[in-house]
C-alpha cells in the first residue's frame, strides 16, 4: 500500500512549521508517493511569527478582496462552502450566525463575542484536524498516539534498511529525530504515548505554553547557520530573501534590516539569542481574532455606539461571508449543523 504526495505534504506541513503572519522559514516537505514513488524534499517559504492561530492563509488587503476576514470568521472550509452560495443563501445563513454569536441574547453583536465566535471556529479547526490525524497513525485505536505509531508510519517508508534505494536517507533520520524531540516534550509523562491532548501540542505547539520552548529551539536551528546559537542580521534577512544576479534589495528587505536592529535585537549586541528570538515568533502582545474581531465591529458600525446589530451586519454581509468567484472546482456540499 502506497500514499500519495497530497496526503502526506499537508500532514507533514501542519506539524513541521507553524504560523504565516511575517518572515519566511525553511523547511522540508515529507511525502511518500504512490506506488512507493518518493517525492523529493523540498524548501518552501513560510511564516516564522506565531502570533496566534492563523486566521487565513490569504493577505488582508480589504482594497482587494475581504477572502481574509471570510475566513477568519466562518473558518476556512465553511469559506469555502459559502463561495458557492448565492447573495441571498449567504445573508439568510449569515443571520442565523449572528443569532448564534449574540451570546446574551440582547439583540447587539459586541466585540467580545465577535471574539470569543472567531476563536471557537478555529479552535474547532485545530480540534478537526488533530481527530484525522489520530485517525491516521493510532493503529492501535486506543484514542492515542504512540511514538512507535507516529514514526514507523511517517518513516518507516524513508529511512528503513529494506529501502535502500530511497534518496537523502540522512536527511530523513534528522527530521525523525527533531520529531522525537517534539513529540517527546509535547509528552508530559514520558511514556511515549501521546494522549489526544498531548498529540495536539505535538501537532500545534503554538497552541500550547509548555511547548514554546522547542519551538524557538526549531526556529534557531533553522536560521542559525553559523552554529553560535545565535541569529544575526545576515542570518534574520538570509532566512526570508535571497538575493539574484546582484539586484538591489527590495524596500521590504531593507525595511526588515531595520525591524532587526531597532526591535528584534533588544539588547543591542548585533544577534537574537533565544529570549529574543521568543519575543520575535511567540509576542504576547498580538492576538489576530482580536485585532480582526475588533476591525470587522468598525467597518459594519455605522452608528458608532461600538456594537453591532444584525442589520448592520447584514448590511456588510460581503465582509463576512460574500461570496466570491473561486478556483478550487469542488463540489462542496458540506453544511455545519451550527451554522
Amino acid at each position: 500500500m502506497g500514499w500519495c504526495c497530497d496526503v502526506w505534504i499537508p500532514l507533514y506541513l501542519e506539524h513541521a512549521q507553524i504560523g504565516k503572519m511575517r518572515s519566511v522559514p525553511v523547511l522540508f516537505l515529507v511525502a511518500i508517493c504512490a506506488s512507493w514513488v518518493m517525492c523529493k524534499p523540498t524548501q518552501e517559504k513560510k511564516d516564522r511569527v506565531h502570533h496566534s492561530k492563523d486566521l487565513s492563509d490569504h493577505q488582508h488587503d480589504d482594497d482587494k478582496d475581504f477572502q481574509y476576514d471570510h475566513e477568519a470568521f466562518l473558518g476556512k472550509e465553511e469559506a469555502k462552502t459559502f463561495d458557492q452560495l448565492t447573495p441571498e443563501e449567504s445573508k439568510e445563513r449569515l443571520g442565523m450566525i449572528v443569532d448564534k454569536i449574540d451570546s446574551d441574547n440582547d439583540t447587539f453583536v459586541t466585540t467580545p463575542e465577535l471574539l470569543a465566535w472567531m476563536k471557537r471556529v478555529h479552535g474547532r479547526w485545530v480540534s478537526e484536524d488533530v481527530n484525522k490525524q489520530v485517525l491516521l497513525f493510532d493503529k492501535n485505536h486506543d484514542g492515542s498516539v504512540a511514538w512507535d505509531e507516529y514514526s514507523n508510519q511517517m518513516y518507516g517508508h524513508l529511512i528503513g534498511e529494506e529501502f535502500n534505494d530511497v534518496p537523502d536517507k540522512d536527511t530523513y533520520r534528522k527530521m525523525m529525530k527533531r520529531d522525537e524531540r517534539r513529540f517527546k516534550h509535547a509528552d508530559k509523562d514520558g511514556d511515549m504515548i501521546a494522549t489526544r491532548e498531548e498529540f495536539t501540542a505535538f501537532l500545534h505547539p503554538e497552541e500550547f505554553d509548555y511547548m514554546k520552548d522547542v519551538v524557538v529551539t526549531e526556529t534557531l536551528e533553522d536560521i542559525d547557520k553559523n552554529g553560535d546559537g545565535a541569529v544575526d542580521v545576515h542570518e534574520y534577512i538570509g532566512d526570508m530573501y535571497n538575493a539574484e544576479n546582484d539586484e538591489p534589495e527590495p524596500d521590504w528587505v531593507q525595511s526588515e534590516r531595520k525591524q532587526f536592529l531597532e526591535f528584534r535585537d533588544l539588547n543591542k549586541d548585533g544577534k537574537m539569542d533565544r529570549t529574543e528570538i521568543s519575543h520575535w515568533i511567540l509576542p504576547h502582545d498580538y492576538d489576530n481574532a482580536d485585532i480582526e474581531s475588533k476591525h470587522l465591529v468598525y467597518e459594519s458600525d455605522k452608528d458608532k455606539d461600538d456594537k453591532l446589530t444584525k442589520n448592520e451586519i447584514l448590511d456588510n454581509w460581503n465582509m463576512f461571508v460574500g461570496s466570491q468567484a473561486t478556483n478550487y472546482g469542488e463540489d462542496l456540499t458540506r453544511r455545519h449543523d451550527e451554522f
